[in-house]
């Protein structure tokens, strides 16, 4: 039985980074600042109650007589409680043998271009354990973009407005961006185990490290554009987030209404029509928080009966990072140009410089994942360099088409020319008279 890890680094995270923002609320309130402790604790308190929400809903604590549990939950201690009872299900399982165990049935990742299928018993405790690590998951997913994120983009525009990082704002920052990158690797290995459900996906620890990098790099760029962004322009910093914001959130319903495909009632037994529509909503909110800020890896469809889509769309994921790249490209052209007087030490060419790179440097860690460390890589139709070969070859192909399809053009407007010139006009040529010796020494 595997060891909980995910579950031990969730809760670390989730107590880090709430006492962090305790502390620094407290400091900004002896110093003066209302508004900034104001939402320095919203930004924190809101997402530990979504976090609480979450864990009460995948057990299902709600529909079982456990009073105790809903009272820390209410506490904001559901969190430590999940995780000593994490814990406590992994040092009995190796002293108690179970009489009752499941079998599932997993695929091999194919050999050869054979797939075994693997019958594999799972105990009450394994089964257990693995609902608690869906569980811790969600919940660093939530915390990381309804709360990390936000937080991390407060606390770093309060840096560039003060011109300065006090030590807890400095810890909190570090805190955060571990969060969200955390987050959106949890989100990436989710996406991986329910678009591949039907295969025993095993993760490289190289592939870890991929996927931190590319979410780090991708991450902090974006964070520090907008941040950059709010400074110069704060009325217009609404209008991008909004745009952003509904674009996303939009999305999925609008392809759900144009496919005609019924309501979905069948997410949750015990949830009416009402509570399917506020879960559906939640989804779709954090849907478009990830979007804000990375790439989510999932594509949220509604009207499949896991809500993800499992087809591998990379047109999207291209049209994704290209457009994302234009708008950071856009945005750090009017920061650029309206940039104020507390940037006057700053050389912002190279930032900018810097900004687009390390931008860039997310994609290829991104491209370098797919192709190298992917635990899935040999179910893909084609891999990234096959892809970027096609391109190529299809970017030549119809530059050739054009260029042949323009000369012929160019004949066809010559021949019509030739063609309708009148006859009266046509000229037949002179003969060339060519002179003799004789008539050259006479002359």
């Amino acid at each position: 039985m595997k060891f909980p890890a995910s579950v031990l680094a969730s809760v670390f995270l989730f107590v880090a980074e709430t006492t962090a923002a305790l502390y620094l609320s407290s400091t900004y309130r002896s110093g003066g600042d209302r508004m900034w402790q104001a939402l320095t604790l919203f930004f924190s308190l809101m997402p530990c109650a979504l976090v609480q929400l979450t864990l009460l809903f995948v057990h299902r604590d709600l529909s079982r007589d456990r009073p105790l549990v809903l009272l820390l939950h209410l506490l904001q201690l559901g969190p430590l409680f999940r995780c000593f009872e994490v814990f406590c299900i992994y040092c009995q399982s190796s002293h108690s043998e179970e009489p009752y165990v499941s079998i599932t049935k997993k695929r091999q990742m194919p050999k050869n271009g054979f797939s075994e299928e693997i019958e594999k018993e799972v105990g009450q405790a394994e089964g257990k354990l693995f609902t608690h690590r869906s569980a811790f998951s969600r919940a660093s997913v939530i915390q990381a973009f309804l709360g990390s994120a936000p937080q991390l983009t407060l606390q770093l525009y309060i840096s560039v407005l003060e011109q300065t990082i006090t030590v807890g704002r400095g810890f909190l920052m570090t805190l955060s961006l571990l969060s969200i990158v955390y987050g959106a690797l949890r989100c990436n290995i989710l996406a991986i185990k329910i678009k591949y459900d039907e295969y025993e996906v095993k993760v490289k620890p190289l592939a870890y490290v991929c996927i931190f990098f590319w979410r780090g790099f991708e991450i902090a760029t974006r964070v520090i554009v907008l941040v950059l962004f709010t400074s110069v322009l704060k009325t217009w910093v609404v209008m991008i987030v909004l745009i952003n914001f509904f674009s996303f959130f939009l999305y999925p319903w609008i392809i759900f209404w144009c496919s005609g495909s019924p309501f979905p009632e069948n997410i949750e037994k015990a949830l009416t029509r009402v509570g399917t529509t506020i879960v559906l909503c939640f989804l779709t909110l954090l849907y478009a928080g990830i979007n804000m800020f990375c790439w989510s890896a999932v594509q949220l469809k509604i009207d499949d009966p896991d809500l993800i889509s499992k087809s591998q769309n990379w047109y999207r994921l291209l049209v994704y990072y290209m457009l994302r790249f234009i708008e950071n490209a856009i945005l750090l052209l009017l920061w650029y140009l309206f940039k104020t007087d507390i940037y006057m030490y700053v050389c912002a060419p190279l930032l900018i410089l810097q900004l687009l790179v390390g931008y860039c440097t997310a994609i290829l860690f991104m491209l370098v994942f797919y192709q190298f460390f992917h635990p899935c890589k040999k179910l893909f139709s084609s891999s990234v360099s096959e892809s970027f070969q096609a391109f190529l070859k299809c970017s030549c192909w119809r530059r050739r088409q054009k260029s042949c399809e323009s000369l012929e053009e160019t004949d066809l407007r010559s021949s019509r020319k030739q063609e309708e010139m009148p006859s009266s006009s046509k000229r037949s040529p002179e003969p060339i008279h060519i002179f003799s010796a004789e008539e050259l020494c006479s002359a």
